[in-house]
């Protein structure tokens, strides 16, 4: 393998983007928070990256010990890319990362790209505040979107249970085991409370947002 390009700055800042500053590196960790992924569905998740270069920065991941390949047994077969424990411990940078970007998302340009499962990641971090302790898999079905419903895992002790995979946070369509609970809103909500400017109890108030379910998860997001 050929040396990778270093900032040579004996620095941690400096040293963690040598490994995770190239372009596409970080959004295919976030592609792969959602668990084993087969290289096609990588790609198809990203849009605007070549074959080549998508290649080139698996086996650089391959290399940092980021992300590591396995065979599924049959009948499926197929090889798929899955976070190693030090990929996995980026989950903590891109919620803080896309907490940081989710103000500037405005309404979707034009040549936009779009999965509804990219709201995962900042709607994380609105979740668990908002459910402080609570753990559990809450399921969110956005309202006139196209593939409209996705996963996320509370609490990383049960993402490990739910997911089997290290360090998983959300995975696209409904909770295969069940949710702990269920929201309903639309994608300009999902927006609002990811980027800030709606608090989750001004939207759960207003109907905006609605939370469903009996157990521990679902009554501390409704503020019980």
């Amino acid at each position: 393998m050929p040396r990778r390009r270093s900032y040579d700055q004996y620095c941690a800042a400096a040293r963690a983007l040598d490994t995770v500053g190239d372009r596409w590196t970080l959004l295919i960790v976030r592609e792969l928070l959602a668990g084993p992924r087969r290289y096609t569905d990588l790609h198809a998740d990203l849009p605007g990256v070549s074959t080549d270069v998508l290649a080139s920065r698996l086996r650089d991941m391959e290399r940092d010990d980021l992300v590591t390949r396995r065979k599924l047994p049959p009948p499926a077969a197929a090889v798929v890319y899955e976070l190693t424990p030090r990929g996995a411990g980026l989950l903590p940078v891109l919620t803080a990362l896309a907490a940081w970007g989710a103000p500037d998302l405005g309404e979707p340009g034009p040549t936009d790209a779009v999965r509804t499962h990219w709201f995962a990641l900042p709607l994380l971090r609105t979740l668990g505040e908002r459910a402080g302790a609570g753990a559990g898999t809450v399921e969110v079905r956005l309202s006139a979107a196209p593939r409209s419903t996705f996963h996320v895992h509370l609490g990383a002790d049960h993402a490990k249970e739910a997911a089997g995979a290290p360090g998983a946070a959300y995975g696209e369509g409904p909770a295969p085991a069940g949710p702990d609970a269920v929201l309903t809103l639309d994608a300009a909500t999902c927006r609002a409370l990811c980027g800030g400017t709606s608090l989750f109890a001004d939207a759960l108030r207003d109907g905006a947002v609605t939370v469903e379910g009996d157990g521990p998860l679902a009554k501390a997001l409704r503020g019980e």
